[in-house]
């Protein structure tokens, strides 16, 4: 195979680095990027510049903002009564969609995970459990995923907030809209049916 410049082998290195980005797939990149006219490539160079050096994470919830709270812990329209606890910035930005919340969120920015050595501490538990202990909070929604990691912190979590005499509650797993009962597995129509609503 052909030796490429170092300054591009090592452009192909660093977008092998980004999730999902495979060799071949950073190898098209890097050539795209090549290909562009300078301004594209220095406006891309600068917006990544830009993102490292604006973006931090809200001081109070741990979502991602341009100052010391995110807008959405600065909003005065959000019921700060209301909670949801979520696994990163990503999970928050799916609820938002839906425009159906209208409370508060908490980014815990990871999952107890015993096996990889991750405990409470590891994530921004203490700072819920902090957070919580103020009193404004009445209901803390624990919106991790259904998967092994993600109900050990639900189970985690609903102990140590119950203690501290809030509701904890879990959004509903189930069947998707439009999905077809034969193709849905085991554990989700157990889970649809147990958590089944009146009409």
């Amino acid at each position: 195979m052909a030796q490429l410049p170092a300054a591009l082998e090592e452009l192909i290195q660093e977008l092998s680095r980004l999730p999902g980005v495979g060799p071949k797939t950073a190898q098209r990149l890097a050539f795209h990027i090549l290909r562009a006219d300078r301004l594209r490539a220095e406006a891309l160079a600068r917006a990544i510049a830009e993102v490292k050096t604006r973006i931090g994470y809200c001081e109070r919830c741990w979502n991602i903002a341009e100052g010391d709270l995110c807008a959405i812990c600065l909003s005065t329209r959000r019921d700060p009564s209301l909670l949801c606890v979520v696994e990163s910035p990503l999970d928050l930005l799916a609820i938002e969609r839906t425009a159906e919340f209208q409370g508060l969120y908490h980014v815990l920015h990871g999952v107890i995970s015993p096996i990889d050595g991750v405990g409470p501490e590891d994530i921004h538990v203490p700072d819920l459990l902090e957070r919580i202990g103020s009193g404004e909070v009445r209901e803390v929604i624990v919106a991790t995923d259904a998967d092994i990691e993600g109900e050990a912190t639900a189970v985690y979590l609903s102990r140590a907030l119950g203690a501290l005499g809030v509701t904890v509650t879990r959004p509903a797993h189930g069947l998707p809209v439009g999905g077809d009962l034969e193709y849905a597995d085991e554990l989700t129509l157990a889970r649809a049916l147990s958590g089944r609503r009146a009409f």
